[in-house]
Order: structure tokens, then sequence, then C-alpha cells
């Protein structure tokens, strides 16, 4: 649907043209018209369905029509799960209100610069739910004057423990306001937290005709451990992929494979947690424009983060919940281009992969590449043995055990 039927202003429509937004996508064309008309919204939708417009334009629309005056005062609050997240909806509120102040709150920056951001005035604050909290509590910014609560990739921030902040938050801002809520998923936990927010939200979901993996040719190469670097590099050679991003299972591998393609002559970097926040915003810069060829990260950059382009995601290691396989992948394919998603796996991946098919709804042959072959057998399971009926020592009997150790010692130090 054209984003002229959509209601919005001439001049925000404008702005969509010279920004190169022509259609509006399914979440858009659903969730807009429900928040200019003040509904709260739990809505569900596929990552890369272009979510993050569906409530920055109609935000922006709604504040145009009643200019603050004097001091700018926070009207919206929206919550995510990483920094990145933040800063990539800062940046769309900053391209589609010219006429708004906005703040992004994120950790590994000086929070006496953000606080002082804040206190100069602002309409939007964007931020990471801890680092908020942080804010929060230096009372230095008022929230009474706050008229959207925005939920950002919900699903993900409850698997980092926002469940436990949100309270507080809750707390601190007025009852009556309007809620928006979006996830890929809403399992039980995370409907609790939306009973929390709001009781009368309209429930969106939206099943593309085409799913975004549908975009994706997806494959399974079978290899030995030692040899996925080697057979990354045969990849990259034969396909001359120009922009690759590399799913790690921890910090220290990320680190540890890039510096190694780095030493071989390629434009590799690592992305994780840990980097300052300058090397974050650096690093993303860089891989966006086409500086770094290959990118190593963890599953932090898996959610939310649109960086157009990507040719392929390889699955050097898996990810441990099946859910966030198609969070992966994800990354490539996006915006009607096609793409490329490679996992790796040897012996014991065997059985993990086939619950991430069976939960992904796929089924994928396997391969093996001539010079990289699986060899080996898989690892027999070994049984412990079994719990012998009564032999497990009571409470009471480890108490005294403790005591008993205790008075031998108290003993030893008197003789």
């Amino acid at each position: 649907m054209p984003f002229s039927k959509l209601n919005l202003s001439t001049s925000l429509q404008k702005l969509l043209q010279e920004n190169n937004y022509s259609n509006a996508t399914p979440i858009q064309t659903q969730v807009i018209p429900l928040i200019l008309d003040k509904k709260d919204i739990m809505a569900q939708a596929q990552t890369g369905s272009g979510k993050t417009a569906s409530f920055v334009l109609p935000i922006v629309e709604l504040l145009s029509q009643t200019p603050t005056e004097g001091k700018r005062k926070i009207k919206v609050l929206v919550l995510t799960p990483t920094r990145e997240l933040t800063l990539q909806v800062a940046q769309a509120f900053q391209t589609f209100g010219k006429s708004l102040k906005v703040v992004s709150i994120i950790g590994g920056e000086g929070i006496g610069n953000q606080i002082y951001a804040i206190q100069k005035g602002c309409d939007i604050v964007v931020a990471t739910s801890g680092r908020f909290l942080d804010v929060l509590s230096k009372k230095q910014m008022t929230l009474k004057h706050l008229e959207f609560l925005v939920l950002d990739e919900a699903d993900k921030m409850l698997n980092l423990g926002f469940a436990e902040e949100l309270d507080a938050i809750l707390e601190a801002i007025p009852e009556k306001r309007q809620n928006l809520l979006f996830s890929a998923t809403y399992p039980e936990k995370m409907l609790a937290i939306a009973s929390k927010v709001t009781q009368e939200a309209v429930r969106v979901s939206v099943e593309e005709s085409t799913p975004t993996v549908e975009a994706i040719q997806q494959r399974v190469i079978e290899v030995n451990p030692e040899n996925r670097g080697p057979l990354l590099r045969y990849l990259l050679k034969k396909e001359k992929w120009k922009r690759v991003l590399v799913f790690m299972a921890n910090k220290r591998a990320t680190d540890n494979i890039a510096a190694k393609f780095q030493k071989r002559g390629y434009l590799a970097e690592s992305f994780h947690a840990d980097l300052s926040q300058e090397d974050r915003n650096y690093t993303i810069d860089a891989f966006k424009g086409n500086k770094i060829q290959i990118l190593f990260s963890t599953d932090i950059i898996s959610r939310g983060l649109h960086i157009e382009g990507i040719d392929c995601v390889i699955n050097f290691d898996l990810p441990r919940s099946p859910a966030d396989y198609i969070h992966r992948i994800g990354r490539t394919g996006r915006a009607g281009a096609s793409g490329v998603a490679i996992s790796f796996i040897g012996h014991e991946e065997q059985a993990h992969f086939k619950l991430i098919e069976k939960r992904s709804q796929i089924k994928l042959e396997r391969e093996q590449i001539e010079g990289f072959e699986l060899k080996g057998e898989a690892p027999k399971r070994e049984k412990g043995p079994a719990p012998v009926k009564g032999k497990k020592k009571s409470k009471k009997d480890k108490l005294r055990e403790a005591k008993a150790r205790e008075e031998a010692k108290k003993n030893e130090a008197n003789t």
C-alpha cells in the first residue's frame, strides 16, 4: 500500500520519498492507522518486516499535531535490548522528526552527558533498559508528560532480564499513555509482561505471504571443527561475497578468528558486547560502508539491527536457541534482496540442527565440500552410573560432617 493512503501529513510523505520509502510493508499498513487512532498495540512480525517505521512514523505524526510550548518535555520512551538498536531507532526518529529533539541513552557512554542532554529538553528518549534505570535513579528527569511507551524487540529484552526492571519503569511513568509492544514472538513470559503494560492492546500478527526467509538460500555443510576456518576461506574465494556476517559462539572465539583472518589479509573485525561503545559504533559503520568484508559477531547483532547488502550469513557455531536461527539468517535477504545462509555442523551438532529444522519448519539437505569432508564418527554418549537408592546424604549428615571437619581443624590448631 502507498504511504499516501495512510493519513500521514504532506511533509512526512515528502520525507518518505526523499528516503526512498514508497510502499508500506504489511506491518506498517496494519499498525500505522491503529497508532494514529490512539490504540495500544501488541504487534508480532518477523525480522526485517519494517516495524521500526511502523511506530516511528505515526508517533512523529501525532507529536507534530500538538507542538510543545516552552522547554521540551519527554513525551516518548522507547526501550530496546541493545545499544545498536537504540541508536538505529533514534536515527529513524531524527530522520522523520526533523523538528523533534531525540536523546539516546546507552551504556558505554558518559551518563553525565546523557543526563545533561535530557535536562536541556527533549521530546523522545530511546534507551536500553539498564542504562535508563541508572539515569532514572539520579532523579534528574521527569516523565510526567510521557504519552508513548514503546517496547521494541520485547522478547529479546525478556531474555536479558527485563522482567525484573519493568516494575520500576512502570512506577515512574504516567498510567495514562499509549503502549506499543513489538516482538517477534510472544511466549508466556512475554504475555505476562504485556499484561503489566496494557490490558487493552489490539493484537496484530503479520504472517507474510512470502516469509522473509524464503528469499534466503539456506545450506548446511558438514565439516569438522578444525576445518571450519579453512572452509570459510575457501567459500569466500569461490563465491566472492562482498559482505559476510559470521556468527560465533562466544566473545573470545570471535576475537580469535577475526585476528587470524586479519593476518591472512582479510578485511575482518570482531563484534561483541565487551567492545567499547566507540569501537562498536565504528565497527558497525565500517561494515555498513563496505570497509569491512567479514564481521565475526556474537548474537548481539542478530536482532533488530538493519544492515543492507549482507550477501551471506554463516553460522560458524549454531545458535543455542533454535528460535535465534531465523533471526540470524534474517540479517541477509532484506528489503526484497536475495541472500545466502550457511550453517556449519559436525557430528556433535547433528541433533541440535534437527531441532532447529523442526522449530523452523524446514528440512535441508546436508552437503560436504571436497577437501573438507566430515571425518570420524559421532562420539558415543556414555551414561553415568545410576543413582543408588538410599545412598544420598541427607542435609543432617552433611551438617554433621561439616561440624566434624571444623572440630578436627580446631584440634589440629591446639596440638
